[in-house]
């Protein structure tokens, strides 16, 4: 047994703050009384301030963000339906076979791993459909297993430009609460996620944030749907309940981290993340390594992908960083699986813990036989936060 606490540097689930796990904690309450309501309010409030909407309608389910994914898709979308797909990694492909299984078509925009959707192709699709028969377009923000951050300004411009009704259905899962998301600006008509990454909570639910346009689909919607089916929920929120039992425990932990992210300020938690980020980076192109990104201004303020020299296998490595550090890194997902491995630098993450989450990395790579100059790494990524803690540098 290896003393000390586990390195959890994977993209999530990311580790629960202290206040957090002591918020959860603490005595259940009964769910169909005033206390719950109140705390429910407060929830729901909360969470559309991070969402950055004043007009979308927070829906909170029991489950994760692939429950979040059939959500947004039954409660909008009618078998036989065509969406516009945008595919850039695992979780967007995962996102469209999810509507694939509800019998919705989806006409696939497919780009390499390594790039963000791009808003000139999003236009050219919608454009050409005369009909309006594509009635959505789906896209992950933050690709999580190859570290690129899509424009979803630039996307909203290009279903503008392209004068097309299509819903804008957006995966935030690794996105929220980490990197700058605006659904009313970008008038998202779905965002969702779930509360194990910039939430900083265990995994166990499915939130999303609905806009007016989307509660109006729901109601031509014929994807069949019962426990997934918003409308129950949002008619008993109302009255300070659920239609089921719901996850008080949660529900406690996400009213202490909704109050931790007020208290840093949204605009605070985006310039730290971003400025932790790019100590990473830097990290990794210190000891020599290329990471999966291709265009800087793609780079993921939340993850990065490394991708391993040629001759070694990402699956075996990390296996060697579990076993010899007590150190978790993500595995290469889909078409990088034994290619790359994913570094997690979001939530409840300080200078302190991402130095040691790289300094891991530096010597496990060096045991593994990877030719790194230890050191390299870690002395790229403190000169960095040095120089930008005395500028107060760090991009939103």
């Amino acid at each position: 047994m290896i003393s000390g606490r586990p390195f959890l540097q994977i993209p999530g689930p990311t580790l629960v703050p202290e206040r957090v796990v002591r918020a959860i904690s603490q005595s259940l309450i009964d769910h169909r009384g005033p206390k719950f309501a109140a705390l429910l309010q407060e929830v729901l409030e909360g969470l559309k301030a991070v969402f950055q909407t004043s007009e979308g309608r927070i829906v909170l389910f029991p489950g994760s963000g692939t429950g979040a994914w059939e959500t947004c898709l039954v409660n909008t979308l009618s078998p036989g339906d065509r969406v516009l797909g945008c595919i850039n990694g695992h979780f967007s492909t995962l996102f469209c076979e999810t509507a694939s299984a509800h019998g919705i078509q989806v006409e696939k925009l497919e780009l390499p791993y390594g790039h963000g959707i791009l808003s000139a192709q999003v236009e050219e699709h919608l454009r050409a459909d005369k009909d309006h028969k594509l009635k959505a377009v789906l896209v992950v923000h933050n690709e999580t297993s190859t570290g690129v951050t899509s424009n979803i300004a630039a996307i909203r411009q290009a279903i503008d430009g392209a004068g097309h009704p299509a819903l804008f259905l957006v995966d935030v899962v690794s996105s929220l609460a980490s990197i700058d998301f605006r659904m009313d600006e970008r008038r998202v008509d779905v965002a969702l996620t779930g509360p194990q990454k910039g939430l900083m909570l265990p995994p166990g639910m499915a939130i999303l944030a609905v806009s007016d346009k989307a509660l109006k689909a729901s109601k031509s919607a014929r994807c069949p749907r019962s426990f997934w089916d918003w409308g129950p929920v949002l008619e008993r929120n109302a009255r300070g309940e659920f239609p089921y039992t719901p996850a008080t425990a949660l529900l406690f932990g996400l009213k202490e981290s909704l109050a931790m992210l007020a208290e840093e300020g949204l605009p605070n938690v985006f310039r730290r993340h971003a400025r932790l980020a790019e100590a990473c980076r830097r990290a990794v192109q210190g000891m020599g390594l290329k990471i999966l990104a291709k265009n800087r201004d793609e780079y993921s303020n939340t993850v990065t992908a490394v991708c391993m020299p040629d001759g070694f296998d990402s699956d075996a490595f990390i296996a060697h960083a579990q076993k010899s550090l007590d150190m978790s890194l993500g595995i290469g997902l889909g078409k990088t699986k034994g290619r790359v491995f994913r570094i997690g630098h979001l939530g409840s993450l300080n200078e302190m813990e991402l130095l040691g989450g790289l300094a891991g990395v530096e010597m496990t790579l060096k045991s593994f036989g990877v030719p790194v100059p230890l050191g390299a790494g870690l002395s790229a990524a403190e000169s960095y936060l040095l120089e930008s803690a005395a500028t107060g540098y760090g991009r939103p």
